[in-house]
């Protein structure tokens, strides 16, 4: 009951209320004087929802069978016209992903391949309630991973962000978490409702109520306070004008103006791609890598307490199917970006994608569970937290080494 009446006012038009905004050096002035070290690090997921094509996006152009099992959809090799970007000499960058490669030269980008669930379900609801609550196989998970994530404890208003209109699943639980569509848009017109809400909240004898109400129009203030300084990215950073851009964009902005973010989630859609796949993929790609190149450009230095990870619920055939296109798979990639990321490298086992090697004879195999992935990232970004609390269940973590 409690969760419900916090999610509640969390999701609701009265989250969105808003009054004049304190001033942005107050704002920080209050989180510094709480908060011995100021500037957090920041942990960002990422979710490509409706299972990417790894396969096209990470492109294992160095196993003969690729090109095989995929006679019309084969990203071509290196060199080639439309050409996969060499990373190694085995694997390759969708072209369309050509942002991303002055953090792969820079070694602030690496990738996780063959990563995923060892649940078998191929159902993209089920997949993502799994990634999401970090508990794959489980459905009776009440919170979300990145919210066990957190630290408990007294702390900015925005410690934890869901860019979009209704907080993550990843993000639901204890610590609290604000889901902000857009930083401009997180208030109500009239500042005099916006009042009354606020005295309604605080009169109230329900401590549930109170304390998430006052939680609440401390963070409307802090976002308000950001959203009224004018905002230009840095280092020519040029973000597309597409929802998953303008979410990085205000992440960037949270960050900058060091209010205390510490997670922040985001998500794109549109990646299910039955039927005729190659331009559909070229056009998600090209967001998807634009808006990651934008984001690692215009965070510069602030890139070293930053690192994001990305992640879709399962991958897809590993040969194409009869409308050129792909079906529901396994194994996927996973991308990490960040400052204290050791990149430049292709992390995780390669399977292989002879018809022995493939999961159930059609899917890339899963060689690294993905909580391998998230664990480490939780350990070394946000501090002491014990892998057991954060993915319940899982046992002894198999870090990679993916941070320095």
């Amino acid at each position: 009951m409690v969760r419900n009446r916090r999610l509640f006012l969390k999701s609701s038009a009265i989250a969105m209320a808003g009054m004049g905004a304190v001033p942005l050096w107050l704002s920080r002035a209050l989180y510094a004087a709480e908060t011995p070290n100021a500037r957090k690090k920041v942990l960002i997921a990422i979710f490509q929802r409706g299972a990417v094509d790894g396969l096209n996006m990470v492109v294992p152009y160095g196993d003969k069978r690729y090109k095989e099992i995929r006679p019309n959809i084969a990203i071509p090799d290196p060199g080639q016209d439309g050409g996969t970007l060499d990373l190694d000499g085995f694997y390759g960058l969708h072209p369309s992903m050509q942002p991303l490669m002055s953090a792969w030269k820079d070694r602030k980008l690496a990738i996780v391949e063959a990563a995923g669930s060892h649940d078998p379900t191929r159902s993209h609801f089920d997949a993502q309630d799994y990634m999401e609550s970090g508990t794959p196989g489980f459905k009776a998970t009440q919170d979300g991973w990145l919210n066990r994530a957190l630290v408990p404890g007294k702390t900015s208003p925005v410690r934890a962000v869901s860019m979009g209109a209704n907080l993550a699943r990843s993000l639901r639980g204890r610590q609290e978490a604000v889901a902000i569509n857009n930083l401009k848009d997180f208030k109500i017109p009239d500042p005099r409702s916006a009042q009354s809400f606020e005295n309604m909240y605080a009169s109230t004898l329900d401590k549930v109520l109170n304390g998430t109400g006052k939680e609440t129009f401390n963070a409307v203030r802090t976002v308000q306070s950001v959203e009224k300084e004018e905002y230009l990215p840095a280092n020519g950073a040029d973000y597309p004008d597409s929802r998953f851009g303008n979410s990085l964009k205000q992440m960037a902005r949270l960050i900058k103006a060091n209010v205390g973010l510490e997670v922040a989630f985001a998500d794109m859609g549109g990646w299910d791609t039955h039927v005729n796949e190659v331009p559909q993929l070229a056009n998600l790609l090209r967001d998807f890598g634009s808006t990651l190149g934008a984001f690692y450009r215009d965070m510069g230095d602030l890139m070293a307490n930053v690192t994001l990870v990305t992640m879709s619920e399962f991958g897809r055939t590993a040969r194409e199917n009869g409308n050129r296109g792909t079906d529901h798979g396994h194994a996927n990639a996973m991308l990490v970006l960040g400052g204290d990321v050791k990149g430049g490298k292709v992390y995780g086992d390669w399977p292989g994608l002879e018809s022995e090697q493939l999961y159930e004879n059609r899917d890339l195999a899963v060689t690294t569970d993905f909580r391998d992935v998230l664990s480490e990232l939780v350990v070394r970004q946000l501090g002491d937290r014990k892998v057991d609390q954060v993915f319940p269940g899982y046992g002894t973590a198999k870090f990679r080494g993916i941070l320095g």
